[in-house]
């Protein structure tokens, strides 16, 4: 139940990351990718940091906070200044496509480092959510717009820093607690880009944000950023770190869905293929019998 309990946490959270990727494609046009960052992290941080104080969460060991916030820097402030960066340049339902192969890059990562072992079903049940992610999406792929492959690339490369920190982050939350972990992080990361944003001169776009921009900044603080990753590294804690990636596979669905409702990017009929294989291959990748 443990595995199954943090697969289904994992599922709400990538559902939540895909809302994400369609509200930051709506933003996109009115701030610029470390803006947008300090939204997400910043607000999510000070959603955090209230509630890990009341719970009284067990922080990380001072031996493991270079190591935490090192991470949280990599992830909260690298990996989505990159993401934002690759949203502005495709769709919301592209760049998401490109962010599913997580699974893939997690697994190769897990391997390498010797924290998880492959196994057949494992290999099967990634592919099988994978390919339907790219069933779903395929008859979109000529109505993107032009260079929308810089954006793809972009986030392929960038998802190796989720896939590092899916990997390394489980054992340093043992040693404390998946909130009090979280909210070091999450700190760390925001506390840098605040640092690049005022450098760079990012809180302008500010000035000029609608309410309907300020309604969607808000969310994506919340419900993609705080909420989302309470949520995934919950998951983390439960599960191996390829099954909590494999429901990354929702991720396109949840933002082709939003991005249809909020600017208008098509859907296409395989969308509902897609969809059954990819929860037929998180099954296959989840279901796989422990060993006696």
């Amino acid at each position: 139940m443990g595995e199954w309990l943090g697969v289904a946490i994992a599922l709400a959270s990538s559902t939540l990351g895909g809302t994400a990727a369609a509200i930051t494609r709506y933003l996109v046009g009115g701030a610029d990718p470390i803006m947008l960052a300090i939204l997400r992290w910043g607000i999510g941080f000070l959603c955090l940091l209230p509630c890990a104080l009341l719970l009284g969460v067990r922080w990380p060991q001072r031996s493991d906070w270079p190591a935490v916030a090192l991470l949280g820097i990599c992830f909260f402030g690298l990996f989505f200044i990159l993401y934002n960066i690759a949203v502005s340049y495709t769709t919301a339902a592209r760049a998401s496509l490109a962010l599913a192969t997580l699974p893939l890059h997690t697994m190769v990562v897990g391997a390498i480092l010797g924290v998880e072992q492959l196994t057949v079903r494992k290999i099967t049940g990634v592919g099988i959510a994978v390919l339907g992610v790219a069933a779903a999406l395929a008859a979109g792929l000529a109505q993107s717009p032009p260079g929308a492959w810089r954006g793809e690339l972009i986030m392929t490369g960038a998802v190796f820093c989720m896939a590092f920190y899916n990997v390394l982050s489980r054992p340093l939350m043992r040693r404390s607690s998946a909130l009090g972990f979280l909210t070091v992080g999450m700190g760390a990361g925001a506390a840098v880009l605040v640092l690049a944003g005022v450098a760079k001169g990012s809180f302008a776009a500010l000035d000029r944000f609608t309410t309907g921009q300020w309604i969607a900044g808000i969310y994506l603080g919340i419900g993609g950023g705080a909420l989302a990753f309470i949520l995934w590294v919950m998951a983390l804690a439960r599960a191996t770190p390829t099954r909590v990636a494999n429901t990354m596979t929702v991720n396109p669905i949840a933002a082709a869905l939003l991005a249809a409702l909020l600017i208008g990017e098509p859907i296409t009929p395989n969308l509902l293929v897609g969809l059954v294989a990819v929860f037929a291959g998180i099954w296959i990748a989840t279901s796989e019998a422990k060993p006696a």
